[in-house]
């Protein structure tokens, strides 16, 4: 089932054949089925259900109450907000079996899915994107895009740190939290100060300010 340790609590079940990394914890009522794959320090929270066939990478929050089900693969640092939903086929109907039609949903390194919001299958979340809370997504989403609505529109940038980027007329932007510069061509944006695919360094992961401060600071 894993060949190094990882915790979970007494109420969870673990199908024999499901692989997990080490230091992710499984808490309460969460099922991971045989053949889920789950990276190193991941956290899935209360109710959690990791289907059969889906690939999780490392240090992916998952909040409690959210199902991802085959056809979903997580990327690394992804966090995935309370309730939220992931779906693998269009058009459902319950005489219709379709499970060998699942459709592929990918969520890129670093993106966020706010509480509540549903992830239509077949679609991309860029790297670093950032979808509010309630959204209902239907298209790809660019790296460190923000959507919103329903259905959900292109409507900014988040950096890493995730702070909408102000650009200037030179299309450049500065994250107020870890002064990371930002540069955008059309819809792709790009960090200056370390590449999408590196670590943060130690001194940038943890947050001591909350993101309301920091809006302030701007207005």
């Amino acid at each position: 089932m894993t060949d190094v340790k990882y915790k979970t609590h007494s109420t969870a079940v673990i199908d024999e054949g499901a692989f997990i990394g080490k230091d992710t914890c499984i808490w309460h009522f969460s099922h991971v089925c045989a053949g889920a794959q789950i990276g190193r320090n991941c956290s899935l929270g209360q109710n959690v259900m990791v289907a059969a066939e889906v690939t999780i990478g490392s240090n992916v929050k998952i909040q409690n109450n959210v199902a991802v089900y085959s056809g979903v693969t997580i990327e690394d640092d992804v966090f995935l907000g309370p309730s939220c939903v992931l779906t693998n086929v269009s058009n459902p109907r319950s005489q219709v079996s379709r499970k060998s039609l699942y459709e592929k949903t990918l969520l890129r390194k670093g993106a966020t899915v706010g509480a509540n919001a549903t992830i239509v299958c077949g679609v991309t979340l860029g790297r670093y994107a950032f979808v509010a809370a309630g959204a209902v997504v239907t298209k790809d989403i660019p790296d460190y895009g923000l959507v919103a609505g329903t259905p959900a529109r292109l409507c900014g940038y988040m950096s890493r740190h995730g702070h909408k980027l102000v650009f200037d007329e030179s299309n450049q932007a500065v994250c107020p939290e870890s002064g990371f510069g930002y540069e955008k061509e059309g819809e792709t944006v790009r960090c200056l100060s370390l590449g999408e695919d590196e670590p943060l360094p130690d001194n940038l992961s943890g947050g001591d300010r909350d993101y309301r401060s920091f809006k302030n600071d701007v207005s």
